[in-house]
């Protein structure tokens, strides 16, 4: 819980992950690069108190997460959101054993989802239904841009993947975490294109997406899509970090969400451990649309504490302490946020 001027924040990191990216775990000159794309992410974004040595980035470990996230960080609950990257990782990059190891010791802090790829066909759909049974699945991360063999990424409208769609439907998965976003070494810019939210979404509409990194740079594509498909949610990691390098920019990422899709559809994430949730936290809650930018609305408390936490409980049946629930913003408080 993170209290400052009177108000208090149930936070829930939305994505986050337990990786390896040592050299013993790098099976070609792909992973360097890719966990090298990352750490420039991680440089050039942070503050300079917050960057790490590149050594200890590579992997974090259990302990050090415990301590990011709900020690240090503010956070109250996590959800794991791994990426298996099989074609440049030995033993993948996600951990899959030691990030569920993880929630399983700690179900009231973390939340594991997994991960497939339909290019995996059938075999993978019966290890999908072995996956959901043992890790009691509610979420899965999704990207569409991993390499398998020959191919360089696939479509969340191919058909093999209304096949895991539907079998996710089928068992009780519900929310689907989507890379949507930025480019990652090596990866083709191409295969994270947005657009094929717009048809699963009508024709999965049990299902929740969540569209990781808001679709950036691809803002514009997503947010048409998002206010028409109600099913379609906004992931706000990547984008949390140009709150301290290009805060404008950031102000214009979250205006024209609220804009579009409006503050019960949009996820806090620090997409540990690229970034560290605690600045962030701290930074959002004191963040005010700039005066310069009057088209977009102020931001309420309401807003920031549905944003950092309580829609994510909501979608993931997280029990809110009492006192952490949202009440009515008085008269008195709307005004002071105008």
């Amino acid at each position: 819980m993170y209290s400052t001027n009177g108000e208090s924040y149930f936070i829930v990191d939305a994505h986050v992950a337990l990786w390896d990216a040592r050299p013993e775990n790098q099976r070609n000159i792909h992973g360097r690069q890719f966990i090298d794309c990352f750490y420039d992410y991680h440089r050039n974004l942070s503050p300079e108190s917050e960057v790490w040595p590149y050594e200890d980035y590579l992997y974090q470990g259990g302990d050090r997460l415990m301590k990011d996230l709900f020690i240090d960080g503010h956070v109250d609950h996590a959800i794991f959101q791994p990426a298996h990257l099989g074609e440049f990782y030995v033993n993948g990059f996600g951990q899959t054993e030691e990030a569920f190891a993880l929630a399983r010791a700690n179900p009231d802090r973390l939340t594991y989802n997994h991960n497939w790829d339909p290019r995996n066909g059938e075999e993978g759909l019966r290890r999908l239904r072995e996956d959901a049974k043992r890790f009691d699945l509610k979420g899965v991360k999704l990207y569409t841009a991993e390499w398998h063999g020959d191919s360089r990424g696939w479509k969340l409208d191919d058909l093999w993947s209304y096949r895991y769609l539907e079998a996710a439907q089928e068992l009780g998965i519900r929310n689907i975490h989507v890379h949507k976003g930025p480019t990652i070494r090596p990866l083709d810019r191409d295969a994270f294109d947005v657009a094929d939210v717009d048809k699963v979404a009508t024709d999965f509409t049990e299902l929740n997406f969540v569209v990781e990194h808001c679709g950036l740079p691809r803002l514009e594509d997503f947010c048409w899509i998002a206010t028409q498909e109600p099913n379609v949610h906004a992931g706000l990691a990547v984008a949390m970090p140009f709150i301290h390098t290009r805060p404008k920019y950031f102000a214009q990422i979250l205006g024209e969400l609220l804009y579009w899709i409006g503050e019960d559809r949009i996820q806090f994430s620090s997409d540990y451990a690229i970034w560290t949730p605690r600045w962030l936290v701290e930074r959002f809650v004191d963040f005010q649309i700039p005066e310069e930018l009057a088209e977009y609305a102020p931001l309420t408390t309401a807003q920031k504490k549905k944003i950092l936490g309580l829609n994510a409980a909501t979608m993931y049946d997280i029990e809110v302490p009492e006192q952490l629930q949202l009440r009515d913003e008085t008269p008195e408080e709307v005004a002071v946020a105008s």
